[in-house]
């Protein structure tokens, strides 16, 4: 077999993998300077993050322990990744092997680039699994990506590195989020599904990093954009966002407020689409499906969820897409040798 010229990594936040990793999961996740951003935080971060991960653990595992004991996003992002590589080699036999980078549980981006240095991989194309850019996911995935790049290089020898950061207008990608969204609405009764509102449900983000220059709510917006124009712009809709924490200030309105607007307003069909996720975790299986499904419930809505994408073969068609066109903007760039965006 030759050897693969090109490694995919798929990046993605990760989840604990058993009730027993959640809070070493949430020590990970508190103690990123680019996730969480504290007053002197190089001072104190890890001891912040030790005294938050060991407090909310308990809460915390309850929720794991209601969707299975443990998150489905390692499986969901190896069953992509698998996806993907068949894909990609349909066209280019063994030229493509695809690796999964969590940042905040394994297997973490070391283990993908010990696998890469492994099969002989020289040009790494990076993946961002967060269709909108912000600093606090896709920025950290791939500052810590080069970081270990650059420490490990000697064992991969000379790296080119391409960069997809963010895909929220991609047309492929729109196609296929739009075809989860007709499921969706096709689970209400027939005579009912002309009028369902849709609610986009972006996970939240503190204002400081959109302050900052994020393109986040502007990727957001264009994603919707996309996927109303294929619908034909004949349903109302919202934007809302969920999974708040902290005393910041976030963006606004969150998700359970809206629910409660929607009550009051008369709207009885709501189909919640988790708009910045492209697979099931906690923040759909638990927030969506449970917590709002039983606050919804109790305000008298007809509360649906969207399908993710996960490995959805038109999903997986959006991610082939991204990566050929990368390569071949980057074999025709002068540059290719570098690091390209």
């Amino acid at each position: 077999m030759n050897t693969p010229p090109y490694g995919v990594v798929l990046l993605n936040l990760g989840g604990p993998d058993s009730l027993e990793g959640v809070e070493p999961f949430l020590y990970n996740l508190f103690r990123d300077p680019d996730l969480i951003q504290l007053p002197l935080g190089l001072f104190w971060q890890k001891r912040f993050a030790k005294l938050v991960s060991r407090r909310r653990a308990q809460t915390v595992r309850e929720y794991y322990r209601l969707i299975g004991g443990k998150s489905p996003l390692n499986e969901i992002t190896h069953a992509q990744a698998k996806a993907l590589e068949a894909r990609l080699n349909q066209k280019s036999p063994e030229q493509f092997r695809c690796y999964v980078a969590m940042r905040y549980a394994p297997p973490f981006t070391a283990q993908a680039i010990k696998e890469m240095a492994k099969d002989g991989i020289h040009t790494v194309i990076a993946l961002s699994l967060y269709p909108h850019y912000t600093t606090a996911t896709t920025g950290s995935s791939l500052w810590e990506l080069r970081k270990q790049l650059a420490g490990k290089s000697p064992a991969l020898g000379a790296v080119d590195l391409l960069e997809i950061d963010r895909w929220p207008d991609d047309e492929k990608y729109l196609d296929a989020l739009a075809s989860q969204v007709r499921r969706g609405i096709e689970q209400f009764p027939v005579e009912k599904q002309a009028g369902v509102e849709l609610l986009f449900s972006a996970h939240g983000l503190p204002e400081t990093f959109i302050r900052k220059g994020d393109p986040y709510v502007a990727d957001l917006e264009r994603t919707i954009a996309g996927v109303l124009s294929r619908l034909g712009g004949q349903h109302p809709w919202r934007l809302s966002y969920q999974s708040r924490a902290g005393r910041a200030r976030w963006l606004e309105p969150a998700t359970d407020s809206v629910l409660k607007l929607l009550a009051q307003t008369g709207r009885k069909e709501v189909l919640a689409i988790p708009i910045s996720f492209v697979s099931d975790h906690i923040e759909t299986l638990y927030e969506i499906d449970l917590l709002f499904g039983d606050e919804a419930k109790a305000l008298g809505l007809d509360f649906r969820r969207a399908p993710s994408l996960n490995d959805d073969p038109l999903f997986i068609e959006a991610l082939a897409g991204l990566v050929e066109r990368k390569l071949t903007a980057a074999r025709s760039s002068p540059a290719a040798g570098e690091t390209q965006k």
